[in-house]
């Protein structure tokens, strides 16, 4: 049986690395990496490959950024290049990013069985490009592995016949507890000389808070005034930092006296700052996830969430964009001394074994 896993943006590597390394346990499966060459900075990607031992992708398609329709266009052109040539089996297909999606109306067409890792995710908020990107997929794989049950009742309530449907965990959190003890070897908290729990540690790079000057103000705003109680670290992506400077506001960001600004940062230095923080401002899905699993406290800089479990069940706590709401639940958090617990319970199938029971699924459904 042969599969091919694609990968895309950085989250896609650490969702693709623990199935890599189960498909060694299973003489009868070939499996091949296929690499869309999405990220607009390959040096982003290349160290997640080195640190999570992933090998050289087997077909690399370099469509590089640009705009939604461009990006999926040009996926599912050489993609279909390469499918007509190796015809797998399966395609397997991560997450909500637009390669996701295009590669997935591409094998659908070609007859090829696509299993979707991460199905099931609403966030029922169809402006983010990545709801369409879930929604569409979803209505068309031929296998749909879960990472909770809400997945499940999501995919249901759309019509998804159940024999389609799997619950398997969240692969998410095989790479976390895989890598959580050589994290504690990284040397950025001493480098950067900041203590444990002594730092909060900054993420923002989705469209609708970095793209717009007003938006993107209020949080240095936000960034600003909570360095004045609590020193901040924001590894920031190239969206942002581009914006930032096109809108005049990454002078006022390097002057904040106690906010470290750094270049994007690998996996386990990214593990170590999340797993070492006293709390965590994001707009990533996939870190909401991740400090449920550290029971580190989280507050999401969004309207909605596509992973209500991390609410429900984890540390997660949604607080919108307006900054004087964000700056009170910073507070709160400060004064009450909050800084997680490592002891939380966690969601069902967030153990580490995601990677096993996907394999096992997609054997299953080839019988």
């Amino acid at each position: 049986m042969k599969i091919m896993n694609v990968a895309s943006a950085r989250p896609n590597f650490m969702k693709v690395a623990p199935l890599l390394e189960e498909y060694k346990n299973h003489e009868e499966i070939e499996s091949q990496l296929l690499h869309t060459g999405q990220h607009y900075d390959y040096e982003m990607s290349k160290i997640f490959f080195d640190e999570l031992g992933i090998p050289k992708p087997d077909f690399h398609l370099g469509v590089g950024s640009g705009s939604h329709a461009e990006q999926t266009a040009k996926v599912m052109v050489e993609f279909e290049k390469v499918l007509q040539e190796e015809q797998p089996d399966w395609v397997v297909v991560v997450g909500d990013v637009n390669p996701t999606m295009a590669c997935t109306i591409v094998a659908n067409k070609m007859g090829i069985k696509v299993a979707h890792v991460e199905a099931g995710l609403r966030s029922y908020d169809r402006d983010m490009p990545e709801e369409i990107n879930r929604v569409l997929t979803d209505s068309i794989a031929d296998l749909l592995l879960t990472p909770s049950i809400d997945g499940n009742m999501n995919l249901i309530k759309e019509g998804i016949p159940e024999e389609k449907i799997r619950f398997v965990g969240n692969i998410m959190i095989d790479t976390l507890f895989n890598m959580r003890e050589r994290s504690d070897e990284s040397t950025i908290l001493g480098d950067l000389g900041i203590d444990k729990k002594g730092y909060g540690l900054v993420t923002l790079h989705r469209p609708s808070n970095v793209d717009q000057e007003d938006t993107l103000s209020n949080f240095v705003t936000i960034l600003e005034e909570t360095s004045k109680d609590l020193s901040l670290v924001w590894p920031v992506h190239p969206r942002s930092k581009n914006n930032a400077e096109k809108f005049g506001l990454w002078d006022r960001l390097q002057d904040i006296k106690d906010l470290h600004l750094l270049e994007p940062v690998g996996y386990l230095d990214n593990v170590c700052l999340m797993n070492n923080a006293r709390l965590v401002l994001t707009d990533s899905g996939g870190i909401q996830e991740e400090t449920t699993a550290l029971g580190v406290p989280c507050l999401t800089a969004r309207e909605n969430t596509e992973r209500p479990i991390t609410i429900t069940e984890g540390t997660n706590t949604l607080v919108g964009t307006d900054p004087d709401v964000i700056l009170d639940h910073i507070e709160k958090h400060l004064q009450n001394g909050i800084a997680g617990n490592k002891d939380l319970p966690k969601p069902l199938y967030w153990d580490g074994n995601t990677a096993k029971r996907i394999v096992k699924a997609i054997l299953e459904a080839s019988n």
